[in-house]
């Protein structure tokens, strides 16, 4: 009771401030997004994502080994494929010798230690830009597991050491599982996009993948037959439950920022590792902000990647990853 309770004391200064303080951050809260692109001696610049770039992999290598040294060691790939690969079933995602099978193996050569998840997903292969094969203007499911499954399988031969299925499509981490299991592969982790929403915020994204979905007549022009309702809650907990018990290991939720009471509901309901992304327009919109004199970009980012994990993050996929380990570094 006051006077004899003062919370302020806890504040005085740094010091006291840092003793007490619940949430802290550290590198090894991260996984690192990266993007990736066919050629030599490319680090292009994506327009929608200031200082965040495409890399060839012979540009790879280095950026692999800084953020290795940086004590970022975990990395989430995503490949920009071209479109004269693409199809509607996305047959160049099970090539062997894909830029994506043939990154996983460049970082694994490069920085052994380094972990390497991989989207899985069919959006950068196909000719529509939908998460699925489509077949009389509907997305397929089942048809589509089939597909993810030898493109995760792929991945692990090639030394993956978690898929990351990014699709939404049922069932597919126990297609994804079982085929794992059936080859071998008993170690190879999955994490699951299992709350992903179709969400606004995924533009910057896209364009850096030229992944959206086309403009075409017949062809759904969004992802909200399998993405889920941003409107919707309880849902997220039975997505949840479905993947957990087909094989998932890690679980994600995405996006990040209004959908933290999706995190503290899924983190008090379940007992596995949570991971959030913070997506491509939250990266965007505060780097504009930023531009603009309108925030200080520092503590805005500080503040939304402690509240990412306040709310219940075991691990953050963020384009913010570097940034935030050298400033607290």
């Amino acid at each position: 009771m006051y006077p004899n309770r003062r919370n302020r004391r806890l504040r005085t200064n740094e010091t006291i401030r840092a003793l007490v303080r619940e949430t802290t951050i550290s590198p090894n809260d991260f996984l690192v997004p990266l993007f990736i692109v066919e050629g030599k001696g490319i680090k292009e610049e994506i327009p929608s994502m200031p200082n965040y770039y495409r890399y060839s992999l012979d540009l790879l290598k280095a950026e692999v080994k800084a953020l290795y040294n940086m004590g970022l060691r975990s990395v989430l790939l995503f490949v920009k494929v071209a479109d004269k690969l693409k199809d509607n079933s996305g047959t160049e995602a099970l090539n062997p010798n894909g830029l994506m099978q043939r990154a996983i193996t460049t970082i694994k050569n490069v920085c052994p230690d380094m972990l390497v998840m991989t989207d899985v997903a069919l959006d950068p292969y196909s000719s529509f830009g939908h998460d699925g094969i489509i077949h009389d203007g509907k997305i397929l499911n089942d048809e589509t597991n089939s597909i993810l499954a030898e493109m995760s399988l792929s991945h692990a031969q090639a030394g993956a050491d978690f898929v990351a299925p990014s699709d939404m499509m049922d069932g597919r981490i126990f297609e994804i599982r079982s085929l794992l299991e059936d080859e071998g592969f008993h170690d190879t982790g999955i994490m699951s996009y299992s709350a992903k929403y179709a969400s606004a915020f995924y533009g910057p994204f896209r364009d850096a993948l030229d992944s959206a979905p086309v403009d075409i007549k017949n062809i759904p022009k969004d992802k909200e037959t399998y993405q889920m309702d941003p409107a919707n809650r309880d849902e997220a907990i039975r997505e949840t439950e479905m993947d957990i018990n087909e094989g998932a290991d890690i679980i994600m939720v995405k996006p990040g920022l209004c959908y933290l009471d999706i995190v503290r509901d899924i983190r008090n309901t379940f007992n596995v590792p949570v991971a959030v992304y913070q997506v491509s327009g939250e990266y965007a919109m505060l780097k504009a902000a930023a531009e603009k004199g309108w925030l200080d970009h520092d503590a805005v980012m500080m503040e939304q990647i402690t509240a990412i994990k306040r709310a219940g993050a075991h691990m953050i996929a963020s384009y913010f990853a570097k940034d935030v380990v050298k400033l607290i570094s």
